[in-house]
């Protein structure tokens, strides 16, 4: 097979140069991790690049608690406006990446995936560097803030639609919890290393908190363009989806365009072949509008404390002392670092029970006295305030996790598809598009209800977290009788084997 033709269906440029290096190709197992390590890698770098504005709003917006000469603040969020403005910027940047979300999800499946993901990756850098270039070139004007965040959102939204369609594309359903719960550890992972590089060039100049983070989100564009297979077929292996939910061929499976039938594009054409649904068949998927209503919820409560947890921290009293902006951003990890194994739990234990939809709603609900202890106990000492902050990180970020992976990759190859795995980037946006809408509303609120107390801002919390456990009662019911079925059913084998049995004996 010539060179020329691999690249034109598609296949990475890297994968092209390694091959003609080693002299042969990887098995599916090597290819898988290396699906696995970059999708992680790039949606860590999506979400380091969303850090540096909750990081930051402690030096944009005066802190009350220190003296005026340590706390200028920066024009045009240091006035008596300063918490609700930082409120704007946030939703502006959200509530284009939710509406472009459902943009991004059609494309995905029309469009090849690295190409997309690629271009959104360089986009996201550019206008997130632009955002902090407004230090340098020291300019005071709102809307130049608001529209570099509004820009930088609707690259953002090719994100996430992207990434879980290639792991949908080369994974099966067996063991989709536990893998996407581990794989989407690069959430908690991004929201990390970008608190941890904001508040580490901060003394520099705050500019410097987005500079770093848009470097580093266009090197891994460069990643993705040079070495992801967004699908199997990119590589020459059968499409996961024509020969079972689990099982693809060890080796390479060569298609011939001259075999191929009538009408339809080879196997091997994976990137240059995309057939996809339109958002009003993907919403009649059963399980779509609930989980997309329930994730609404869910975001709104964890987005509210990606952005707002570090300024909350500067500005509570934690065992008699207030901290500084840079131990503030440091210790806001511990939430993401929660929300690491609250993913694997919650990844886990939907794959050991096979109900999604009971796994979810029951951190939801558990999120609710988390978050009321961390309020009410997490002034007490350091100590306790770190413990509760990663329980409520690890009940928070479950639910969240499980609903935008295993469960999006889950209805995007549902049955009533016919096999069509082209629909997983479709509903991965309607489901995370909806969620995105809370997560914009989430840290909108805050901005206003924040200057009137805290208290209000963790009851509306506990609110939203209450209302997305109940929009998966009726999913939670059904799969209650599912499998209060499947038990009866077991139970009348076992009872009408037992005197079989006896009558052997």
């Amino acid at each position: 097979m010539s060179l020329p033709s691999e690249a034109m269906r598609g296949t990475p440029p890297g994968i092209l140069l390694l091959r003609a290096l080693r002299g042969k190709d990887w098995n599916l197992r090597t290819y898988r991790y290396m699906v696995l390590l970059i999708t992680f890698m790039a949606y860590a770098c999506y979400h380091a690049t969303r850090k540096p504005t909750g990081i930051v709003k402690s030096v944009l917006c005066p802190d009350p608690h220190k003296h005026a000469t340590e706390a200028q603040g920066w024009s045009p969020f240091n006035g008596p406006e300063g918490p609700s403005r930082l409120g704007e910027i946030d939703v502006a940047f959200l509530a284009c990446y939710s509406l472009g979300m459902y943009v991004a999800g059609h494309l995905g499946d029309t469009l090849d995936l690295r190409l997309f993901l690629t271009t959104g990756m360089m986009g996201s850098g550019i206008f997130v560097a632009l955002f902090g270039m407004g230090f340098f070139w020291n300019v005071h004007e709102f809307w130049f803030y608001l529209s570099m965040q509004m820009v930088a959102g609707l690259f953002q939204a090719t994100g996430w639609p992207s990434v879980v369609a290639v792991i949908g594309n080369w994974f099966g359903k067996r063991k989709r919890g536990l893998i996407m719960g581990i794989w989407n550890a690069h959430t908690s992972v991004g929201n990390i290393s970008g608190s941890l590089l904001a508040a580490s060039v901060l003394d520099h100049g705050w500019g410097w908190s987005f500079m770093v983070p848009g470097a580093l989100i266009v090197f891994g564009g460069i990643v993705v363009y040079l070495f992801l297979a967004a699908y199997p077929e990119d590589v020459g292996f059968a499409t996961i989806h024509s020969v079972g939910s689990d099982v693809m061929p060890e080796s390479l499976v060569p298609v011939d365009d001259e075999e191929a039938p009538e009408g339809k594009c080879a196997q091997r054409q994976g990137s240059m072949c995309r057939r996809s649904i339109g958002l009003a068949e993907a919403c009649m998927i059963p399980g779509v509008i609930p989980f997309a209503l329930c994730l609404f919820f869910a975001k709104l409560v964890a987005y509210t404390f990606l952005y707002w947890l570090p300024f909350y921290l500067t500005q509570t009293e934690i065992g008699g002392e207030y901290l500084s902006v840079k131990a503030a951003g440091n210790i806001s990890t511990m939430f993401d670092l929660g929300g690491i194994f609250g993913g694997i739990l919650a990844g886990y234990l939907s794959d050991k029970l096979d109900a999604r939809a009971i796994t979810a709603a029951s951190f939801m609900y558990a999120a609710i006295p988390s978050m009321l202890l961390y309020r009410c106990y997490g002034s007490v000492s350091m100590t306790i305030n770190i413990a509760l902050m990663a329980l409520t990180g690890l009940l928070v970020n479950g639910p969240y996790a499980l609903i935008t992976t295993a469960v999006s990759a889950d209805l995007g190859i549902h049955s009533s598809l016919r096999g069509d795995s082209r629909a997983l980037a479709t509903v991965t946006a309607i489901i995370d598009g909806t969620g995105s809408v809370g997560a914009a509303l989430g840290p909108l609120l805050t901005g206003f209800i924040s200057t009137r107390g805290w208290n209000e801002v963790f009851l509306m919390l506990t609110i939203g977290a209450f209302i997305a456990g109940i929009l998966l009662t009726r999913l939670v019911i059904a799969e209650i009788a599912e499998k209060s079925g499947q038990n009866l059913y077991r139970e009348q084998q076992n009872s009408g084997a037992q005197p079989l049995l006896q009558e052997q004996r």
